[in-house]
C-alpha cells in the first residue's frame, strides 16, 4: 500500500471533498437512528423446523406424564378443577386438552409500556428489544475498579444512566440493593429506584406474595390510579416460579397469583443449570425448561384469562469442569437461540439471556461473549432479551461503564436485523452509470448526502480515526472513554418524570430510602 492510498490519507482527502460540497458536520442532514427497536428477527432458526413438534411431543410428555411436585394448595384447586389431575406421588400433572385450550386461548400481541410512550414494547411475533438484567448483588466501583456489595443508590444510578442509552430498551432491575434490611423494603424501594430512575418499562422481582399489593399500589399512585396502570401497565414481575428439575415454588406462585390478579404483567422464568438441574444435553435442557416455564404461564392464565404472561426459558451453561456457569460460551449462546426458537413455535411472548459474560471487566472477552450470545439471540427473533447490558463476572456484577460500552454494540446487532432492501432505487445502476462516466466517486452525490444519517448508524464510543488522531488525543482505549462518559451523565442526569407532587405522596404512604437530593 503506497502513502497516496494509505487509509489515514484516505479519510483526510474524503472530509476535504466533502467540506467542499456542503458535506460538512455543520450541515450534516438530520440524524436519523437507523437501529429500530421492535425489528423483526427470525432469520436464524438452529432448531430443523421438522424437529419442532417432536420436541413439543417431549414438552406435553412432561407435562402430562411426569408432573411437577411441591405444587402449593392454590396450583393444586387450580389446575386439577380444569382438567389436570394430581398423581398417587403427588405430582400434579396437566391435561392435553387444557394445554391445547392455553395455546389456543391465551391473548397474544399486546403491550410492556413505558412510562413514556416512546418506551412501549409490542410483544408480536419476532420482534426484538434489547435491555438489562441480572440482579447482581456486587457492582464494578466506577471510580476504584473494586468489586463491592450493590447498593439502592446503585440501582437508581444503573436506571437513570440506562434512560439515556438509545439501544437499551427496557430496565430490567440489573442490582439488587442489599442495604434495605427487610423484603418489604428491598421490594418497595427496588420499584421506586427503577421506577424514578427512568421512563422505560421496568422489569422487577417481588420476593412474598404480601409485598405485591404495596408495590401495586405504587404503581397505581404513579399512574394515577389502578384503571390507568392496567391500561398501560408500566412495570412487570421477573417469576422464578419454579425450581429446576420441575419443582414448584410456593413463594413465587403466590407472587405470580398476586400480580395477575392486579394487572401486572409477570415473566415466567425458569433459571437452570445445564447438566446439573436439567440434562446435560441442550435438547433436554429446552424440553424441561419449556415445560416448566409453560405450567407457570397454564396457572397465570386460569387465575386470570387476561393475564400478560411471557415464556422466560434461562437455561445456562455449567463449566462441568468446575460446577460454575458459564454464561459466555458458544453453547450458551446456542441453547438460548433455541429456546427464544421453541417459544416462537407456539407463538408466545418471549425472553431469554443474552450477554451474561464470564469476564470480569469491560475487556475484550467481554464484548467477543456479549456479542456472539446477544446477536444469536436476536436473530432468531427473542422478544425480550435481558442480561444483554452492563453484566460481568457470570451475572454476580454489574459495571456502569459496560452500559455505555454495550450501548453501542446494542445497537450494531439491532441494525443487523434491518432487512436488506432491494429495489431500482437502491441497486443504483443509473447512478453507477453516470458517476464512472463522471467523477468517479460517490462521496458527493445528493443520495449519499441524503442516507448518510438515515442508514448508517455511527456508533457514540467506539474509535474510528485514525492511529495518529487517536494518539494526539490521549491514546483513551474505550473503557477510558466509557467511565468519562458514565460519570458526566450520573453527575449531571436526574430525571423528573414523576411529579413532584405524586412524589410527595409515595413518600408518605411508603418508607423511601432514595434521599430527596438524588432523585
Amino acid at each position: 500500500m503506497t502513502e497516496e492510498t494509505s487509509p489515514s490519507k484516505s479519510k483526510t482527502g474524503a472530509r476535504k471533498r466533502r467540506q467542499r460540497r456542503g458535506g460538512s458536520d455543520a450541515s450534516t442532514p438530520p440524524k436519523v437512528n437507523p437501529a429500530v427497536p421492535g425489528t423483526l428477527g427470525g432469520r436464524y432458526q438452529p432448531i430443523p423446523q421438522n424437529e419442532l413438534p417432536k420436541l413439543d411431543g417431549a414438552i406435553r410428555h412432561v407435562l402430562i406424564e411426569t408432573g411437577l411436585s411441591e405444587a402449593p394448595p392454590i396450583v393444586i384447586e387450580t389446575i386439577t378443577a380444569h382438567g389436570g389431575t394430581l398423581s398417587d406421588d403427588g405430582r400434579i400433572c396437566f391435561s392435553a386438552d387444557l394445554i391445547d385450550r392455553f395455546l389456543a386461548e391465551y391473548k397474544r400481541d399486546w403491550t410492556l409500556h413505558g412510562q413514556a410512550a416512546e418506551h412501549d414494547l409490542l410483544l408480536s411475533g419476532q420482534r426484538v428489544y434489547l435491555g438489562t438484567g441480572g440482579a447482581a448483588p456486587q457492582v464494578v466501583d466506577l471510580e476504584t475498579g473494586r468489586y463491592r456489595d450493590s447498593t439502592l443508590q446503585d440501582l437508581y444510578d444503573a436506571a437513570r444512566l440506562c434512560d439515556t442509552l438509545d439501544n437499551v430498551h427496557f430496565f430490567s432491575r440489573s442490582l439488587v440493593a442489599r442495604d434495605m434490611p427487610t423484603s418489604l423494603l428491598m421490594d418497595v424501594n427496588t420499584a421506586y429506584a427503577a421506577l424514578s430512575g427512568t421512563q422505560k418499562h421496568v422489569f422487577t422481582s417481588i420476593t412474598d406474595p404480601e409485598n405485591v399489593a404495596p408495590v401495586a399500589e405504587l404503581c397505581y399512585l404513579i399512574a394515577g390510579s389502578r384503571e390507568a396502570f392496567e391500561q398501560r401497565p408500566f412495570i412487570s414481575l421477573n417469576i422464578n416460579h419454579v425450581v429446576p428439575p420441575l419443582r414448584y415454588h410456593a413463594e413465587s406462585i403466590g407472587v405470580m397469583a398476586e400480580a395477575v390478579k392486579r394487572g401486572i404483567p409477570v415473566h415466567c422464568n425458569v433459571f437452570s443449570q445445564v447438566g446439573a438441574s436439567t440434562p446435560v444435553t441442550l435438547a433436554g435442557a429446552i424440553v424441561q425448561n419449556t415445560a416448566e416455564s409453560l405450567a407457570g404461564m397454564i396457572f397465570a392464565w386460569l387465575i386470570n384469562p387476561d393475564a400478560k404472561a411471557i415464556m422466560g426459558l434461562r437455561p445456562m451453561l455449567t463449566d462441568l469442569r468446575t460446577g460454575g456457569m458459564s454464561g459466555g460460551s458458544g453453547e450458551q449462546a446456542l441453547v438460548m437461540a433455541a429456546s427464544a426458537q421453541m417459544a416462537g413455535f407456539y407463538n408466545l411472548p418471549n425472553s431469554c439471556i443474552a450477554g451474561a459474560t464470564d469476564s470480569k471487566l469491560a475487556d475484550a472477552q467481554s464484548g467477543y461473549e456479549k456479542g456472539s450470545t446477544v446477536t444469536m439471540a436476536a436473530l432468531v427473533g427473542s422478544n425480550l432479551v435481558t442480561q444483554a447490558a452492563g453484566m460481568h463476572a457470570g451475572l454476580m456484577a454489574v459495571a456502569f461503564e459496560s452500559y455505555v460500552i454495550d450501548n453501542d454494540m446494542l445497537g450494531g446487532v439491532m441494525r443487523s436485523l434491518s432487512p436488506f432492501e432491494v429495489t431500482d432505487t437502491t441497486m443504483a445502476t443509473n447512478m453507477i452509470d453516470e458517476i464512472v462516466r463522471g467523477e468517479g466517486h460517490f462521496l458527493g452525490h445528493a443520495e449519499t448526502y441524503k442516507r448518510m444519517a438515515s442508514d448508517f448508524l455511527y456508533p457514540d464510543l467506539a474509535d474510528r480515526r485514525s492511529p495518529a488522531e487517536w494518539e494526539e488525543a490521549g491514546s483513551k482505549d474505550i473503557r477510558e472513554v466509557a467511565k468519562e462518559k458514565a460519570r458526566q451523565i450520573l453527575a449531571t442526569y436526574f430525571p423528573s418524570h414523576i411529579p413532584a407532587e405524586v412524589d410527595a405522596k409515595i413518600r408518605d404512604k411508603f418508607d423511601i430510602r432514595l434521599k430527596r437530593r438524588d432523585r
